[in-house]
């Protein structure tokens, strides 16, 4: 994919009324189109106080203008930002002039792609420029800001330089099979590999820690009616987002509600009571729970404590879905004079609290930490689903590298699939098809 010759404009504030609209135009050859707007060619990089001017020479609006000549900017293009008044009809009008001046209206993503095509970001990079956007705890922010700063890119980057090195040594023993391979160049083709495949696992951990802030985890409050499952979302929340009532039932429907522990994201959802029941409305709820468990990344199975496992429980328990991680929590101390506490085995956790009291819930939230994988490290660095998959692909080719070590040629074609899978992260091998995925989810304007 070639950058495009053509300019573009695109509003690059949020919708609605402000005290700032912006309004970015990028392309080739801007200055033409700088003064028919602004009466005069505007110096580069100088914050200039303007008149935004139509065909007739009338001011649309004033503000603040800013050039920036190619290839000192975002997009590595010339760029000229207007910032003037946030109301809706006054930058839609300074839109429509720009438009009229020759550039047509960006698509989602485009100047960030531009900036991609231009060499000025790598892929990763220009990813995280809609993470940081979209993030919603400061970790994730300070994570997001990290990849757009490059470090997950250097990260891989360092991967790949140690892997093209070992992909030399190989080669170079696989071009001259007549001479004799010394013991020490197969035991620097061993050590390298071995310090290749332990990065790789760091940098896979790392990542995933980034996915799980950028992801969050979605954890489902499963059990049968009045257990306490509507209060415990309300008292993880904060506030009351769920009805609350003795009578068995009063959830009929998934209530969806996002938290943050320790910056990290978590859906929780709250769903209708499971039990026998005649009643068509309360069955489709749990019609829509047991579906909704099938897609849980946990499940915190409440039981009542003053109470203990009844039948009912048992039965909930033999239709859980298998191998999603479960939690036991056991609700209602505060009726049954228990005091908060963990339960812990090789095969089950229990939690024991009371989400009336909050007695035990700073126990429950470190085991839902624990439960999604978070590990507290320094340095994490925000990661997509793709690139998990790619570091987790390029995990696979390096292992079955290793299985193949007796067998050069094998070896040489599983490290060089390696290098590829790692590539796809920045961008060094993607198909244009994939670009045009990754930037259509940008908003206009970015």
């Amino acid at each position: 994919m070639l950058p495009k010759p053509d300019s573009i404009a695109a509003i690059a504030t949020a919708p609605g009324r402000g005290g700032i609209g912006v309004v970015r135009i990028s392309g080739l050859g801007l200055d033409t189109l700088a003064v028919k707007l602004l009466g005069k060619k505007p110096a580069p990089r100088y914050a200039q106080f303007s008149s935004f001017l139509d065909a007739e020479g009338q001011a649309i609006d004033q503000g603040i203008a800013l050039f920036f000549p190619a290839p000192h900017s975002f997009t590595g293009e010339d760029v000229l930002e207007l910032q003037g008044h946030g109301g809706p009809a006054v930058i839609q009008l300074l839109l429509q002039r720009c438009l009229e001046l020759g550039a047509r209206l960006a698509q989602p993503g485009e100047f960030t792609q531009r900036a991609f095509l231009n060499d000025k970001l790598d892929l990763a990079q220009a990813e995280s420029v809609a993470d940081l956007i979209d993030a919603t705890s400061s970790q994730a922010a300070r994570s997001a800001m990290r990849s757009l700063q490059g470090d997950f890119s250097r990260v891989i980057h360092q991967l790949v330089e140690k892997l093209v090195e070992l992909r030399m040594l190989v080669e170079a023993m696989l071009d001259f099979p007549e001479e004799e391979i010394h013991e020490p160049d197969l035991a620097q083709r061993n050590a390298r590999l071995e310090a290749l495949t332990m990065e790789l696992k760091k940098v896979l951990q790392l990542a995933q820690q980034g996915s799980l802030l950028r992801e969050g985890a979605h954890i489902v409050l499963a059990g049968r009616p009045n257990v306490g499952k509507s209060s415990l979302l309300n008292s993880l929340s904060g506030e009351e987002v769920a009805l609350v009532s003795e009578i068995p039932g009063t959830t009929r429907d998934v209530i969806r509600q996002a938290i943050q522990i320790e910056g990290v994201p978590f859906h929780i959802l709250d769903t209708a009571g499971l039990r026998a029941s005649q009643d068509v409305v309360e069955q489709m709820g749990m019609a829509r729970t047991r579906s909704t468990l099938q897609k849980a990344d946990a499940i915190l199975v409440l039981l009542d404590a003053a109470i203990g496992i009844l039948p009912e429980d048992s039965k909930i328990l033999e239709d859980l879905p298998p191998g999603i991680p479960r939690l036991f929590v056991h609700n209602k101390i505060d009726l049954a004079g228990l005091p908060g506490r963990i339960s812990q085995s090789e095969e089950e956790c229990h939690v024991y609290l009371s989400a009336k009291t909050g007695a035990g819930l700073v126990l429950l939230r470190e085991k839902l930490l624990e439960l999604a994988g978070w590990q507290r490290e320094e340095g994490v660095f925000m990661a997509r689903e793709r690139h998990i998959r790619a570091l987790l692909a390029a995990q696979n080719h390096l292992l079955r590298a290793a299985d193949e070590i007796a067998q050069p040629e094998i070896f040489a074609e599983e490290l060089r699939l390696t290098q590829e899978q790692l590539g796809a992260i920045t961008g060094e091998f993607t198909a244009d098809d994939l670009l045009g995925e990754i930037f259509s989810r940008f908003c206009i304007g970015k």
